[in-house]
C-alpha cells in the first residue's frame, strides 16, 4: 500500500514536470469578462521555433474549444489537460481548431506555434477560446 502511494506520487510529479517543460513556465493567464464564455486572445510569434503559452482554468464537464480568427498567418494550437496529457482533438488542416469535451476541473495549457504546413512568417496571431 505504501509502495503504491510512493509510485503514484512520483508518477504525478513526473507528469506535472513534463507539462511544465512542454509548455514552459512563462504562460499568460486567460480570464473571461464576468458572464462571458469566450474571448479573443492575441500574441506574436517570431519564427518557426517560437511559441506562446496560455493557461485557462475550467470547471468539470465544460466544453473547451479554440479556433483561429481573422486573416492572420496560420497557427497550430496544442491543448494539454491539467494532468499534462495532450488532448489531441484537432482538425485536418493546420490544427488551428481544437475541442475538449467534457473537461475535468483545472488549468488547461494552450500553446500556439506557427503552422508547419504553411509558409514561414513572423507577426501577430489571434484565436478565440470558448468554455461553456
Amino acid at each position: 500500500m505504501k509502495k503504491n502511494l510512493i509510485v503514484l506520487s512520483v508518477l504525478s510529479i513526473v507528469l506535472l514536470a513534463s507539462a511544465a517543460t512542454a509548455f514552459g513556465q512563462h504562460s499568460t493567464r486567460i480570464v473571461f469578462a464576468r458572464g462571458a464564455t469566450s474571448k479573443v486572445v492575441s500574441g506574436t510569434l517570431n519564427g518557426w521555433q517560437d511559441k506562446r503559452n496560455f493557461v485557462i482554468r475550467v470547471r468539470a464537464g465544460q466544453t473547451l474549444s479554440t479556433v483561429q480568427v481573422g486573416n492572420a498567418h496560420d497557427i497550430t494550437i496544442f491543448i494539454a489537460a491539467p494532468n499534462g496529457q495532450d488532448t489531441d482533438d484537432s482538425d485536418a488542416s493546420c490544427n488551428n481548431r481544437r475541442k475538449v469535451t467534457p473537461t475535468v476541473a483545472g488549468n488547461y495549457h494552450i500553446q500556439v506555434v506557427e503552422c508547419q504546413k504553411a509558409d514561414r512568417w513572423r507577426g501577430r496571431f489571434r484565436f478565440r477560446v470558448t468554455a461553456r
